[in-house]
């Protein structure tokens, strides 16, 4: 029997008008030619030109001119040759020019689902029993790329959603900055760590340029890490190299942008065709400082690749890589404190199980132990979380998800020990959420699926998303779910 749940009428849908400017490349050869197509225009016809653009879109974007700019040095990057005789013309040719490697992106006409929520920053302005929280989506517009969008919405004290308003205004970050190294920078900052194996670093080294970026340099990591053998002293000192080059970009969005402005899109080859199933957390370091971590896959294509967001305000974000024999495939969540010393991530390497990582280093890794596997008919084709474990003084309390009979996805629960959460309490032997009828139809049919849950007044509050059509919000009791769990499922 499926423990009693209450499902909230709020829904979030994703809406198309919700559109990027974004950078529009078709060759050398093509931005030779346009490049001077728009110097042989004359002056009014520039000026009429620029101005009716402006007049179309300038209702659409934050900065349109200011897209322009940013979008014209992107070309001028690919065709440097270009750069003198380009930055010799007036200000508004540049602009149109500019214009011209603009186009709009719809980051959310596609889809739109996989919700995870955290405690916002700003609790101001609230009544009692209230909280904000910020909730990530993910987003997926033309060709499929998914980025990850966020919005505010406040609970009640009752758990009722409220979605805070969106701006009509979204956009990528105000500056991106590439992680780029010199080799004696990186020689100074191995070097200052515990001993290293100096065959393994000159081979790690020895065929990048002077100057390079981490692309370069995971590219030839990824090369010597299959040359080696599984659980090899070799493997290990690549990962504590690369752990040296910690972070392949940051972004810095403007202090005068709302959240549900802010869109983490991609921005490196490894995640050119998506950034997917974000699985946000606030994280409490030893300290007591709050962090918030998010986990996510990048997909270039053909492969998929687990990553790690860090930020400390939604404003400015960092992309961080990871390594390891278990940073491989889907589904990896982070627990949101260290246990006796240690990192502890969830994970599904297999495609099928479920299985906890131990770690003394957030980056790397390694070493997964099997958790659980699929035992009830509504789950037998695999499993997987929905995002970090919520603490509870009974136990780490983790949603799950099972795939049964028709690709039918359902969500679940199981507890784990504190103190050792590679121990199974309990889990459920009926789905905690399953689709219902009004929740089956959409771009993929027949799945519910979340990405981060929250505990508040006593509740655990579930988004999740239906049918990668739209998010939806349900809550069930947490002293009901546990004694549930507690007793075996």
């Amino acid at each position: 029997m499926q423990l009693p749940l209450e499902r909230k009428p709020l829904r979030m849908y994703g809406d198309s008008s919700r559109v990027i400017g974004r950078f529009f490349w078709a060759g050398k050869d093509r931005a030779y030619q346009l490049i001077d197509r728009v110097i042989d225009l004359g002056d009014q016809e520039t000026h009429d030109t620029l101005m009716r653009t402006l007049r179309d879109f300038a209702r659409r974007h934050r900065n349109t001119i200011g897209l322009f700019r940013r979008h014209l040095n992107a070309a001028l990057d690919r065709v440097p040759e270009q750069r003198e005789k380009v930055l010799l013309l007036s200000e508004e040719k540049q602009a149109l020019i500019g214009a011209y490697f603009t186009h709009e992106y719809s980051i959310e006409s596609a889809a739109f689902f996989n919700p995870s929520v955290v405690p916002a920053l700003d609790q101001t302005g609230l009544q009692r029993g209230q909280q904000r929280i910020v909730m990530s989506m993910r987003a997926v517009g033309e060709g499929h790329t998914s980025s990850i969008v966020f919005r505010n919405i406040i609970l009640s004290e009752d758990n009722m959603p409220l979605a805070e308003p969106t701006n009509q205004f979204v956009g990528l970050a105000e500056r991106i900055h590439y992680s780029q190294y010199t080799k004696s920078a990186f020689y100074r900052r191995c070097h200052e760590q515990e001993a290293i194996d100096e065959d393994i670093y000159n081979e790690l080294i020895e065929d990048l340029p002077d100057n390079f970026n981490h692309r370069e340099l995971y590219e030839r990591y990824w090369q010597l890490w299959l040359k080696y053998p599984e659980d090899s002293a070799e493997r290990d000192q690549l990962n504590h190299l690369m752990t040296v080059a910690d972070r392949y970009y940051e972004l810095h969005f403007s202090l005068d942008t709302d959240i549900s402005e802010r869109v983490l899109y991609p921005m490196i080859d490894f995640e050119m065709k998506g950034m997917e199933d974000a699985r946000f957390l606030q994280f409490v370091n030893d300290d007591g400082k709050k962090i918030y971590y998010g986990t996510y896959t990048a997909y270039n294509g053909r492969q998929i690749r687990p990553m790690i967001i860090e930020t400390e305000d939604f404003y400015a974000f960092t992309i961080r890589p990871v390594y390891g024999d278990a940073a491989v495939n889907k589904n990896h969540a982070i627990f949101p404190r260290k246990i006796n010393g240690n990192y502890y991530v969830l994970c599904r390497i297999d495609g099928i199980n479920n299985y906890i990582i131990k770690s003394d280093r957030l980056q790397v890794w390694d070493d997964a132990v099997k958790l659980s596997e699929p035992r009830y008919p509504w789950q037998l084709y695999q499993v997987g979380n929905c995002g970090a474990p919520l603490e509870t003084k009974r136990g780490w309390l983790v949603i799950t998800h099972g795939v049964g009979p028709m690709r039918r996805y359902c969500l679940g629960a199981m507890l784990l020990d504190l103190d050792d959460p590679t121990k199974v309490i309990g889990q459920l032997k009926e789905p905690l959420v399953s689709p219902m009828d009004d929740e089956r139809e959409g771009y993929v049919p027949n799945v519910v699926y979340s990405c981060g849950s929250i505990i508040h007044n006593d509740q655990v509050f579930i988004p999740y998303g239906i049918s990668d059509e739209a998010a939806r919000f349900a809550t069930v009791d947490l002293d009901l779910l546990l004694d549930t769990l507690e007793a075996g499922g």
